[in-house]
């Protein structure tokens, strides 16, 4: 009697960007990691601000992917702990939009408690107790309730509520068919926490390699969550423009200003969306100078 050969079952997940926002739908909570300026995946939010998706509540340490999603009139409900550009202080878009009541319903969180929301989704749970923002106006204004220690100590904590999201989006260095990540730099921020909060994580990253494991098997450490929580892969270099993607390249803060400034002008918006987003990811990368110049962006020293 023979046995039947064991082949090995591959799982490739390499998608294009238009399959990856056709799998988004209108009124989804949609998930975007990075760090204010640092490692966002703006080419997926650029192909969303592309497209016909609006209604959207969006979740994140927000930067311009924030602003600019505000700007496009896709956001809903808007859940964040900041909307920063570091060096211009909040995001002029998100600014806009707060000032002139465009954004009606949001929930403005501590850091720590956006993170603790990610967290008990993660876990599957309806919440996380947490000290954080006790005797904060974001718990009083923010509806949250309480609960009380079961054990001796009888502490009174905040029950911070599962952020269940929908998809996640996150740009990283490496990406292998499978769905094995390498994040590189010295912060991966929160973004395992978005991947593992999400019901399908999309990963955008400057590479995307057959095997991680024979490809930069020195890097193992940059796997920062599991293959089995991605849902899709894209290869997009110079994906994470004008936000900094450490060691690769920094930010572009010259862009950043040029692009805060449109926001003070009249039809600055459509002017930006027009000219430099345009229709594809190719029309960007020229419209900022090309990828040489992304490559070269210095670091920035904190």
């Amino acid at each position: 009697m023979g046995f039947r050969p064991v082949t090995e079952v591959t799982f490739d997940k390499r998608m294009t960007v238009d399959e990856i926002v056709g799998q988004l739908k209108d009124g989804m909570t949609i998930g975007i990691g990075g760090w204010g300026p640092r490692r966002k995946p703006m080419a997926l939010v650029r192909a969303i601000l592309r497209s016909s998706l609006k209604d959207l509540t969006i979740v994140a340490y927000g930067g311009a992917d924030v602003g600019m999603l505000c700007a496009a009139g896709k956001v809903k409900k808007l859940i964040f702990g900041f909307v920063s550009l570091d060096a211009i202080p909040l995001e002029p878009y998100f600014r806009k939009a707060r000032e002139s009541g465009q954004l009606p319903d949001i929930l403005e969180l501590d850091e720590g408690m956006l993170q603790w929301g990610l967290k008990a989704a993660a876990m599957q749970l309806p919440f996380l107790p947490t000290r954080v923002g006790l005797g904060t106006d974001i718990a009083t204004y923010g509806n949250f309730e309480t609960v009380k220690s079961p054990y001796a100590d009888g502490e009174v904590l905040l029950a911070m509520p599962a952020l269940k999201l929908d998809a996640a989006l996150i740009h990283v260095h490496r990406v292998d068919h499978r769905g094995n990540v390498q994040a590189l730099g010295p912060d991966t921020y929160y973004d395992e926490w978005f991947a593992k909060a999400a019901a399908k994580t999309y990963v955008s990253a400057e590479e995307v390699v057959e095997r991680m494991d024979l490809s930069y098997p020195d890097d193992a450490k940059a796997n920062v969550f599991e293959r089995c929580f991605v849902t899709g892969v894209v290869e997009i270099p110079q994906g994470a423009h004008p936000t900094s993607l450490p060691p690769s390249y920094g930010w572009d803060m010259g862009h950043f200003k040029a692009y805060a400034a449109s926001a003070a002008e009249e039809g600055g918006w459509d002017k930006y969306m027009a000219e430099v987003i345009g229709p594809d990811e190719a029309h960007y990368l020229a419209a900022v100078g090309g990828a040489e110049k992304v490559a070269q962006l210095p670091l920035p020293i904190f």
